[in-house]
């Protein structure tokens, strides 16, 4: 419980600094005169490297010690945490992010491999897994008010000094208390793979964000886009040959792991994307400042809070079925809400929005990592959870890329572009909605791949496919390849 402790530490800063940063987007729009491009930057810097960089992390730490590694991501963290705090322009601040995200690509995976070697039952395992869910719903919660004081009362940069306290205890604890870990047989680096990785998160993204402001048909969004489409195609062609790949494609042959991959994406997009937008819309169009913005998405973080938890318990009592379902219908109601009655004309209809995506929300997250760790060896703990951890930050970064792009094409520049604390004018408010509604129609989508995969995904036939996956991981040879025996099963 100690170990399990430590490493939720390390996710806690992780994720309080994100839903920190949404609700300082605002005064850091004004303070750095950056523009709603130059705030998706802030967000998307981060969660880009973050993306690429899990899988890596993951490997290295079953290589060379996770316990090793996971001290290595805490100090970068820290550090970049500190620099973020006095970065002089927007340019700087979103290179510290990078910094940042360095690090952060070190904790997470690395420390969900700490705990699967830690908790080998099961059940246990699930509820470990569940209490790590809720420290994302504690993020949640604390992140709008912790982050809306500090903003109101010091400033934006205060919002970094608190990853210093917590990063600076989890060193000293888990030198004391973190036992190591290693692979029995680790995988060898995979260089090329990771630079395809790189340039197709980065080219596809840099497209999406920067296209509202030179135009889809623009020389250089044409080049990002084929850049992100010919990388991809290359890296599923050369990660195929490859016998120890970055991105192992025996893990897909799991039913439950790939759509929890998909999963993944779905919902962190669809976070990504309400959050970005709903800052916008409190402080933007609605004219709050920080801490109000932060105390009307308290009722979302608050579910969140509630739930993730309650989901670990369902998915160690009943598997992963039913949480999926219900977060899929509650996400999908909380998109249509919004996109169809106008949810943001009334204050009740605005907080059962945010209620039923909190829900949804702290639902998904626990179904998600257990899913793709169970079943499989303990040997692929980190990079089975790198992979879970990558399509999360992989949905985050395209939900903010779209979202963004989504209202920059809109007719709602007036109010996107408004001062903080300033309420934007009637006209500008409606023109908001509008361009939001498009927004709004996408995370609904997100909720219905959800509660699709979460059925099919779950039953008899996806489960037997899990052993099969795992089967191709104990069958290998020296070589990687499976033998003739795990050959004739399949």
């Amino acid at each position: 419980m100690l170990v399990l402790a430590i490493c939720c530490m390390s996710l806690l800063i992780v994720s309080l600094d994100n839903t920190v940063l949404n609700v300082a987007l605002p005064s850091m729009r004004s303070d750095l005169n950056a523009s709603v491009s130059g705030m998706q930057w802030t967000i998307d810097a981060y969660t880009l490297v973050l993306a690429a960089l899990l899988m890596l992390a993951g490997s290295t730490a079953d290589r060379l010690g996770r316990k090793r590694v996971f001290q290595a991501g805490l100090v970068i963290f820290t550090l970049g945490s500190a620099l973020c705090s006095i970065a002089p322009s927007l340019e700087a601040l979103v290179g510290f992010r990078m910094v940042q995200a360095i690090g952060g690509s070190m904790l997470n995976p690395v420390a969900m491999s700490i705990i699967t070697n830690t908790f080998t039952e099961p059940r246990e395992r699930a509820r470990a897994i569940g209490v790590w869910g809720g420290v994302v719903g504690i993020s949640m919660a604390a992140g709008p008010i912790v982050g809306g004081v500090l903003v109101e009362s010091v400033g934006w940069r205060s919002i970094f000094w608190i990853n210093l306290p917590v990063g600076l205890a989890a060193m000293a604890l888990t030198a004391r208390f973190v036992p190591e870990s290693r692979a029995p047989k680790p995988r060898r680096p995979d260089p090329i793979g990771q630079l395809l990785v790189i340039a197709v998160l980065g080219s596809l993204t840099y497209a999406i964000i920067e296209a509202p402001g030179h135009g889809w048909d623009s020389p250089l969004i044409s080049v990002c886009t084929a850049v992100a489409v010919v990388g991809l195609v290359a890296l599923i062609r050369y990660e195929r040959r490859r016998t120890e790949p970055l991105i192992d494609v025996r893990f897909f042959h799991s039913a439950p792991f790939s759509g929890a991959t998909v999963i993944a994406v779905s919902a962190f997009a669809a976070l990504g994307g309400f959050l970005f937008m709903n800052t916008l819309y409190l402080q933007d169009v609605r004219g709050l400042d920080a801490l109000h913005a932060g105390l009307w998405m308290l009722p979302m973080a608050f579910m969140c809070f509630i739930c993730a938890p309650l989901s670990g318990r369902l998915v160690g009592h009943g598997g992963p079925r039913l949480p999926l379902l219900l977060a899929g219908v509650t996400i999908g109601a909380s998109g249509v809400l919004f996109a169809v009655f106008d949810a943001e004309s009334s204050n009740v209809l605005m907080l059962t929005g945010y209620v039923l995506f909190g829900i949804g929300f702290g639902l998904v997250n626990a179904p998600i990592t257990n899913t793709a760790v169970s079943g499989m060896p303990r040997s692929q703990a980190g990079v089975a959870s790198a992979v879970a951890s990558t399509s999360r930050q992989v949905g985050q970064s395209l939900g903010v890329a779209v979202i963004g792009a989504v209202l920059a094409a809109g007719a709602a520049a007036g109010a996107v572009g408004a001062e903080p604390g300033h309420k934007a004018s009637a006209a500008a408010a409606a023109a908001f909605v509008d361009a939001a509604r498009p927004a709004w129609w996408i995370i609904a989508g997100c909720g219905a791949v959800i509660l699709l995969l979460g059925a099919l995904t779950t039953g008899r036939w996806a489960l037997a496919t899990t052993r099969h996956a795992a089967a191709l991981f104990e069958d290998a040879g020296p070589t990687g390849q499976t033998s003739a025996n795990s050959s004739a099963r399949a």
